[in-house]
């Protein structure tokens, strides 16, 4: 057995890492790594090892931890029954011993400025980390592990020469981590709030949310029980709460006092109590690779997301539960390793998303606290996406139905077909089908193809049907195959769609959105090869600056003041036209990086003159436009406005911004904002998600008031009651789910139940009404078992 003194070099103190003076040993032949090296003693690492030892009592494990074995910084620690029930399988000796200490509920608590809401049906089991900690400390000792406290493990590069696996779990610090950065490349997140974990000496009867309004800001208390005389607290405050509060220059005992002082009334006058906690900001870990060689990050160092949606501790068993799985199930260690990474990468990926936004949520309280009292709760149960509505209902009924009532919800009405109305306009449902490129025109003009496509999906249940950008000119196209509004020929063309929408789907609004190719114009069709120049018959582009959309891409021109006037009046001049041609609402698109939307960019737009460089000279030609525009536009029928509310570049367009952006076309006349994301520049990095771009339009609604379309990734029904009771915006719209069921609005309805006036079955279809009966699904039942 090695020692870890004397010449057995130390990783150093705690936080730092020195580079490995040699690279890890390239991953053996066998799968069975027979001597393990574990950095980190936290539950993560030492279930690990239990789980490596019990397979398999040959192999020699040795666990390196700094700390002492009754040392632990945090007090309780939730698991969700889907962990348990891993641990049960795999080590029922752990599981027997953990289930005598767990503590279990099902209620959370939700008090805003002086009322309790509870929302019961969640199920949480929370046990004591010292408690976690002693249960694995004995299994290990019992199955012959070596565990080494208080000693700094040796340097990784020494380690993965001397045993066939090292496993760092090392937490969000990790030395071994920041030892081989040039190939685990960690992107490390620092975020906007401070918080602190303490102790209560009493148990909460739920989990726990309150809110306090204080002078210096919004704190928030997140409380849970985890033993029957105990509860963890965390308190939370933005950066500059903690700041103008003080706790900057308070210690640690008056830390404590202050907030228990803040959380009286949550704590009953009781008192808090740390453990050598501190202030800190929560870092999100993200790794490129969780493997080198031999070596592989676990838990923490591998990962972390935030508090607020669950345990790290959580997501470490769990890693080491499927890392021992791989490990006995591939024909090699390097095969083992690279299915530990698949297995885990997707799941703690969408974790990670969830967690991100419930922390933004937390980070952006105050924008919320004015919501209905229900609203605000239901708002907070939902804000990672994981609770849903749907989810919610079969959770708590009462609840559920409670906030629907408070919304203006109908008795067995959905949220999602419920009316809105934007000016001279009621839209009968929630549903918009977003403005989709067909490229499927010739000469601009919408054939029976768009017919068909438009009229099949205003037959299809949404209250909204929108065309694809229509374009102002054949110069602003972005294909040849893309619509306009620049011919009588085309005009005519569209009104036929709008008569028939109009006479066949009665009930159901038709609009038209129109928009400028600017700098990504005269390209292919998208399935010959979206964005790239046309190989031939190419026309001249124009846009704010001369600067292509893609390297390879086509130089425009920097429209000149007398172009900027002719664009102008190309826009009232197709505006004109579809108010001639019926539409009920006309959308002027900002987004994409098409060529307002280049204005409004400080990536693509390098203007000197009036037109450039402050946001209110970026804004001055878009709104030009947009006043034109609404000075032909019928009175009494809504224009919305579609802009970028990021451009997910460095340099881009802020949040802030895309506030600013919106309160401007509002003031100008907008009736909504259509809060869309992103294709502004080719060099961006979307955070790809389910409802990913939703939280830019929830910010817009809440900070200025006007109402939001919602789009990116919506792709249920659930998520569209989700987001409009949440009172995150005021219609959803779909794409994509519409291109796989031109009917998805009328199958949302069948499929809850609904059959009312916010959506209508067309006559002829109206048989189509439920579900089709599916083939027989129960298998029949063994009539012997046979023993063994």
């Amino acid at each position: 057995m090695f020692s870890t003194e004397g010449t057995v070099p130390t990783s150093g103190a705690r936080g730092t890492a020195r580079q490995a003076t040699t690279n890890p040993q390239p991953p053996k032949t066998s799968n069975h790594p027979l001597r393990v090296a574990i950095v980190g003693g936290g539950p993560g690492g030492l279930y690990a090892a239990a789980l490596l030892k019990r397979l398999d009592p040959a192999r020699e494990v040795t666990v390196w931890e700094r700390n002492a074995p009754n040392d632990t910084f945090g007090f309780g620690v939730v698991l969700s029954d889907e962990t348990l029930g891993g641990i049960e399988h795999a080590d029922p000796v752990v599981y027997e011993a953990l289930q005598k200490h767990f503590i279990r509920w099902d209620d959370i608590d939700i008090v805003h400025r002086g009322t309790r809401h509870t929302s019961g049906g969640h199920g949480f089991a929370a046990l004591g980390r010292k408690r976690l900690l002693e249960v694995l400390h004995e299994r290990c000792r019992t199955l012959g592990i070596d565990l080494r406290f208080r000693a700094e493990a040796p340097y990784p590069a020494w380690l993965a020469e001397t045993y066939d696996l090292v496993i760092a779990a090392d937490g969000v610090h990790s030395t071994t981590r920041e030892a081989y950065a040039h190939v685990f490349r960690p992107h490390v997140d620092t975020h906007h709030c401070r918080y602190i974990w303490l102790a209560a000496d009493f148990a909460f009867d739920a989990f726990r949310f309150e809110i306090a309004e204080t002078e210096h800001g919004v704190m928030q208390l997140h409380g849970y029980p985890y033993a029957p005389d105990a509860s963890t607290v965390i308190i939370e405050m933005r950066e500059e709460v903690w700041q103008a509060a003080g706790f900057a220059e308070l210690d640690e005992q008056e830390s404590v006092e202050r907030c228990a002082k803040n959380f009286a009334e949550a704590l009953g006058g009781r008192p808090l109590r740390s453990n050598k906690s501190a202030w800190t900001t929560f870092r999100t870990v993200v790794n490129e690779r969780w493997s080198h060689g031999n070596v592989v990050l676990l838990g923490d160092a591998a990962h972390t997301a935030h508090f607020s949606i669950g345990s790290g501790t959580k997501l470490a068993v769990e890693d080491a539960l499927a890392l021992v799985a791989c490990l006995e199930e591939q024909p090699t260690l390097e095969r083992a390793l690279e299915a530990y990474e698949e297995e885990r990468r997707p799941v703690v990926a969408s974790t990670q998303r969830a967690a991100r936004a419930s922390l933004e949520w937390f980070e952006n309280i105050a924008r919320f606290l004015d919501q209905p009292p229900r609203q605000f709760a239901f708002n907070l149960l939902t804000r990672s996406r994981r609770v849903t509505h749907d989810n919610l209902r079969l959770r708590d009924a009462h609840f559920t139905e409670s906030v629907e009532r408070e919304f203006g919800c109908p008795p067995g009405t959905p949220p999602m077909f419920t009316p809105f109305r934007l000016r001279g306009l009621t839209l009968r449902n929630r549903v918009v089908v977003s403005p989709m490129d067909m490229y499927s025109a010739v000469d601009g003009v919408p054939g029976d193809f768009h017919l068909v496509h438009l009229g099949a999906r205003a037959l299809g249940g949404a209250a909204l049907v929108m065309t694809e950008m229509v374009c102002v000119s054949a110069e602003g196209r972005i294909t040849p195959g893309c619509t306009g509004l620049y011919t009588g020929k085309q005009a005519e063309s569209w009104k036929r769609i709008t008569e028939f929408v109009h006479a066949q789907a009665p009930g159901t609004a038709i609009g038209v959105q129109l928009g400028h190719s600017g700098r990504k114009g005269s390209t292919k069709l998208m399935w010959e090869g979206m964005d790239e120049p046309l190989e031939d018959g190419n026309w001249p582009l124009v846009a704010a600056s001369p600067m292509p959309y893609k390297p390879q891409g086509q130089i425009p021109r920097e429209l000149s003041r007398a172009q900027l006037t002719d664009i102008r009046e190309q826009f009232t001049a197709a505006a004109w036209r579809a108010a001639r041609a019926g539409f009920d609402l006309l959308e002027l698109h900002c987004a994409h990086g098409y060529l307002l939307s280049g204005f409004l960019s400080p990536l693509t737009n390098r203007r000197t003159d009036a037109y450039g460089g402050t946001l209110a000279k970026r804004l001055r030609f878009p709104l030009e436009v947009f006043d034109a525009v609404r000075g032909v536009w019928p009175e009494e029928r809504p224009m919305t406005v579609r802009i970028s509310a990021t451009d997910w570049a460095e340099g881009g367009t802020s949040g802030e911004e895309a506030v600013a952006i919106a309160r401007a076309f509002a003031a100008h006349g907008a009736d909504a904002i259509d809060v869309s994301t992103g294709q502004v520049v080719a060099e961006e990095r979307p955070e790809f998600g389910r409802s990913y771009q939703t939280p830019y339009a929830d910010r817009i609604r809440h900070e200025t008031g006007i109402p939001v379309i919602a789009v990116g990734a919506i792709s249920s029904w659930d998520d569209v009651n989700s987001l409009i009771l949440a009172g995150r915006t005021d219609l959803c719209a779909l794409a994509r789910p519409h291109l796989y069921d031109p009917h998805w609005t009328l199958h949302a309805a069948a499929e809850q139940g609904y059959d009312g006036p916010g959506v209508v079955w067309p006559a002829p279809y109206r048989a189509g009404s439920r579900r089709p009966q599916t083939g027989r699904t129960d298998a029949p039942k063994p009539r012997l078992t046979l023993g063994t």
